[in-house]
């Protein structure tokens, strides 16, 4: 299926006899693929007398486009580069990986996501072909206590990322959103093992909306958007992809030294909530207040009838309110 994709991707008609050929199947095959297709999302146009071609044309993930771009010193430093047609879910594949230790540095990404996550079990909408689905795996000698301001860290390398690629105006809302003009661009998923000592394998899940179609996102329950309509272009989720891990290997690398001091700068530059009403929801209810920033594990500080209360992320979200 993936092959076909890849035939079908520069949004030319090619003939249903020619992709058999070329694939070595049989027409009838080429049909049921792009059955297969269209159920994962892609608009498959199929004409009589021209064949088959997408609606859109579409760039596939490459792990040679990907490895050309990264740095050095970051190539240096990864593990395998997975990168499937359709998985369950990126952070799952990589999480059954855990017990290898030549995974440390794995990359896994995926073309489709039949489950999708993000924080509190919500559900992460991924259409074929059409945004970033990306996850690391790396390996901290800390425990897990130091490893909470990790999705803070992740944010700030994520901000740096999406502005080298000229995006500008995105901010971090606690503790792992990116939103430009209060509508999510992308999302962070941090699943953790390890003992209270040390070491913890984190497994760091990127969701990035690059062109999502209005009819895949139309059953999110929040305002969202995409990198094509911030950029008014056509972005290479290739080169974002490399960007994005140049980015978040320095930051994990920069995290084993310093921790989240390193990255308080970076995350009160970009915070969207310091300083604004906000409402903290909890399993037992919610309360409102004035968001002040983190303390140096990451905590949210809201002040609430005076007081400063500090909430670690957990089951918890957090609500910008409207002044």
């Amino acid at each position: 299926m993936l092959e076909l994709a890849a035939l079908l991707a520069d949004g030319r008609f090619h003939s249903g006899q020619r992709l058999a050929e070329t694939l070595g199947v049989s027409r009838t095959a080429i049909w049921k693929q792009t059955r297969r297709l269209a159920e994962l999302g892609l608009q498959v146009q199929s004409v009589r007398g021209r064949g088959y071609r997408l609606s859109q044309p579409l760039e596939l993930l490459s792990s040679q486009a990907i490895t050309e771009a990264l740095e050095p010193q970051v190539a240096d430093r990864l593990g395998p580069l997975h990168i499937l047609a359709q998985i369950d879910s990126t952070n799952d594949f990589l999480a059954a990986r855990l017990a290898d230790p030549a995974a440390q540095g794995a990359v896994c990404l995926a073309e489709y996501q039949h489950r999708g996550r993000g924080r509190r079990g919500r559900e992460w909408r991924s259409p074929f072909g059409r945004n970033l689905y990306l996850s690391l795996l790396w390996r901290f000698p800390c425990g897990p206590a130091a490893m909470q301001g990790l999705s803070l860290a992740v944010g700030t390398a994520l901000i740096a990322a999406l502005e080298q690629i000229g995006l500008q105006g995105a901010g971090l809302k606690w503790p792992n959103d990116i939103l430009v003009d209060g509508s999510k661009l992308a999302g962070i998923l941090i699943d953790m093992s390890g003992e209270a000592g040390g070491p913890t394998a984190a497994v760091i899940g990127v969701g990035i909306n690059v062109a999502m179609p209005a009819d895949a996102g139309s059953g999110i329950g929040q305002a969202w958007t995409d990198l094509r309509t911030q950029l008014d272009e056509t972005v290479s989720r290739n080169r974002l992809a490399a960007g994005v891990l140049n980015h978040l290997v320095t930051a994990v690398r920069e995290y084993e030294q310093t921790g989240l001091a390193g990255f308080q700068p970076a995350w009160q530059r970009h915070d969207l909530a310091h300083n604004r009403a906000v409402t903290v929801h909890l399993p037992q209810g919610e309360v409102a207040g004035q968001a002040r920033g983190i303390d140096e594990s990451g905590a949210l500080i809201v002040e609430i009838e005076g007081r400063e209360r500090r909430f670690s992320s957990g089951e918890i979200s957090l609500r910008l309110n409207t002044e």
